[in-house]
């Protein structure tokens, strides 16, 4: 069996485009299983850049089939956007596939995103403002409308209206905003409908078959393992569950059909929005890997908060996701630093904290304890082998390591898909 699961280990943004498109290269069958276009992968290929949302990353290569799994939450405007940005540069999309069991985004529920977090003032969580987390609560709310749905257009419109009706009301009494024209959405989404419908299948009974017939399977993570909705940084958190027990409920298969998981983790630490961030930088030494990074959000173009890299959180990523190997991504980033840190635990008045506290009020009073280590100063962008490397950058990575307990298996020197050491093979 050969599946593996792509998984973020930090919050997010640690390179997992790159990964996923290198191994979707070998993979028949790309797969998202949680959030929506809340998350954003840029690939790289040549000096071509391109910014995913919602579209698994294994789209440039023709032969892969790439599924959007009924975990997602699925935004028609913002799919048929990126099919138009893939169709310009001739790249096929006739390969994707969308599940009947997707649950869909509306223009309501965009407008309650933002209406809510405008709302909490001082304490606003940094949601991205596109409908994600009111779509999921329609979800568990057992009111949401689903592809299949979507689909049927007698359904739908007495589903819509019911939908309508109910986040007007919330709307305009509660927040004294204008809502929304039952008609105006209905047409809009009926000719989402009629332009997605050769695209939508029933994803499980594909990926089964697939796992079934040998083929290779990439579960492609969105986001990462502290925005859990259970195991994050609560509530600066996600909607949905990006570690890889979600890849089960959020692509239809068992755990026993996921063998491999793969940590994608930064050489550095990075965080959007608000939170407790222990081993962040606020001097130049942030700037410089910042500037050094290009550490500005994909979907958000926020900056993102940088800092030196943080083992307990990765290693209790390794733990609650099982990790069988780590790629870790933009070693080339911390090039010229004249010393490096590795924050290897948490001081806490007097104590000593290895394992990641659930409370953010203790996180927040907690100090990194710190291992330094020398920098290198040499190029490493044209290193094809771990040798390749200077020796101070091989010890920073046999470091994390040691302190990870989980090995090394890809390092990324670089953006493009060349500049990529394989030190274990994935599939």
């Amino acid at each position: 069996m050969s599946t593996v699961a792509i998984i973020g280990s930090q919050w997010g943004d640690e390179g997992k485009g790159k990964v996923i498109d290198y191994l979707a290269r070998k993979a028949d069958v790309v797969v998202r299983g949680q959030g929506g276009n809340n998350a954003g992968h840029t690939l790289v290929v040549g000096d071509k850049k391109y910014a995913l949302h919602l579209i698994p990353s294994g789209i440039l290569n023709p032969e892969t089939i790439n599924i959007i799994g009924n975990g997602v939450v699925f935004d028609p405007k913002g799919f048929l956007d990126e099919i138009n940005m893939l169709e310009r540069d001739n790249i096929s999309t006739k390969n994707i596939k969308i599940s009947d069991r997707a649950h869909v985004i509306f223009p309501y529920h965009k407008k309650l995103d933002e209406l809510s977090e405008n709302s909490r003032g001082e304490n606003k969580i940094g949601t991205t403002k596109k409908g994600i987390g009111p779509c999921y609560m329609d979800k568990t709310e057992r009111s949401g409308i689903r592809i299949c749905d979507l689909m049927d257009e007698e359904i739908f419109k007495i589903k819509l209206k019911e939908q309508i009706d109910k986040k007007n009301e919330i709307i305009e009494k509660i927040y004294e905003e204008e809502g929304f024209d039952f008609e105006k959405v209905y047409e809009e989404y009926i000719e989402y409908a009629r332009k997605i419908k050769n695209y939508v299948d029933d994803t499980s009974v594909i990926l089964y078959n697939s796992i079934k017939e040998g083929k290779k399977v990439l579960f492609e993570g969105a986001q990462g393992t502290l925005l859990d909705l259970d195991l994050g940084t609560y509530p600066y958190v996600t909607s949905s569950h990006p570690t890889s027990g979600g890849f089960c409920i959020g692509s239809g298969i068992g755990p026993n059909m996921i063998k491999d998981v793969l940590g994608i983790v930064k050489a550095y630490t990075t965080r959007v929005g608000k939170g407790p961030f222990v081993t962040e930088l606020f001097d130049e030494i942030g700037d410089q890997i910042r500037k050094n990074g290009n550490e500005f959000g994909t979907t958000t173009g926020r900056p993102r908060r940088c800092g030196w890299f943080d083992s307990v959180i990765v290693r209790y990523a390794a733990r609650v996701n099982g990790l069988t190997s780590i790629s870790l991504m933009l070693l080339d980033v911390l090039t010229g630093f004249e010393k490096v840190k590795i924050c290897t635990g948490y001081k806490l008045g007097d104590k000593v904290i290895k394992e990641f506290p659930a409370s953010l009020e203790i996180l927040e009073k907690c100090e990194p304890i710190y291992e330094e280590l020398d920098g290198w100063k040499e190029d490493i962008t044209n290193a094809t082998t771990f040798e390749d490397l200077p020796q101070n950058a091989q010890n920073y990575v046999k470091r994390i390591e040691e302190l990870v307990g989980v090995n090394v298996g890809i390092i990324s020197v670089g953006p493009k898909r060349t500049q990529t050491i394989v030190r274990k093979e994935i599939f």
